[in-house]
């Protein structure tokens, strides 16, 4: 074991279209090699344009799911306003910072519509102390980093359409998680419009 961020497995992948952001990720959650249960959820739903995928120790990823919709809901109490994208990668950002001594062992990708018209693609990663990446096509997260790399380098296009960027981020996924033993059995995706969310569960090996 290399690393306590490989402790519960993790692949995340976040994807911009035109007009449209994909998030996937595993559902296997795991204790070292061994694994207890598929279907574990690692990406947060924050607002009607924001996701949040948390890769890392299964327990910091709970913690960190309910300080963010806390502090959502706050700032939505305080300025009667939904959180932009932008303001919640700032605000992840802070509040890993904070946190820098004792830091929660998780690196967040956010994924979702900001802008101005409120249809461009947003999509940051950060470390564990909140060091943000910001980019326009693709980003990913967790333990098969490099063949998840590798995948999206090679499929993705950009101003892909709903339906294609769905195709190839679940292709993405699917074919990187067999690489890894650390992640898999089974993936869910998540497809952003300005019109609403499409889920859908697909099924993966099992061994």
């Amino acid at each position: 074991m290399s690393s306590i961020m490989q402790y519960n497995g993790a692949a995340i992948i976040a994807m911009a279209g035109k007009d449209c952001i994909a998030i996937a990720s595993d559902k296997r959650y795991g204790i070292r090699n061994q694994t207890m249960g598929c279907q574990m959820k690692k990406i947060f739903q924050v607002g009607d344009k924001t996701f949040v995928g948390l890769t890392g120790l299964a327990t910091d990823m709970q913690t960190l799911d309910q300080k963010f919709r806390f502090r959502s809901n706050m700032y939505r109490l305080r300025e009667e306003r939904e959180m932009s994208t932008e303001a919640f990668a700032n605000m992840v950002t802070s509040l890993l910072y904070e946190h820098r001594f004792g830091p929660y062992f998780c690196e967040p990708i956010v994924a979702g519509l900001g802008g101005e018209d409120g249809k461009s693609p947003f999509l940051c990663g950060m470390d564990l102390l909140g060091a943000q990446v910001r980019t326009e096509d693709f980003m990913v997260g967790g333990d098969c980093t490099e063949a998840l790399y590798g995948l999206c380098e090679s499929m993705y296009r950009p101003d892909l359409g709903p339906d294609e960027l769905f195709e190839v981020i679940a292709q993405c996924l699917l074919s990187g998680v067999d690489r890894d033993c650390l992640a898999g059995w089974g993936c869910v995706v998540h497809v952003l419009t300005p019109e609403g969310v499409t889920t859908r569960d697909l099924k993966g090996r099992m061994d």
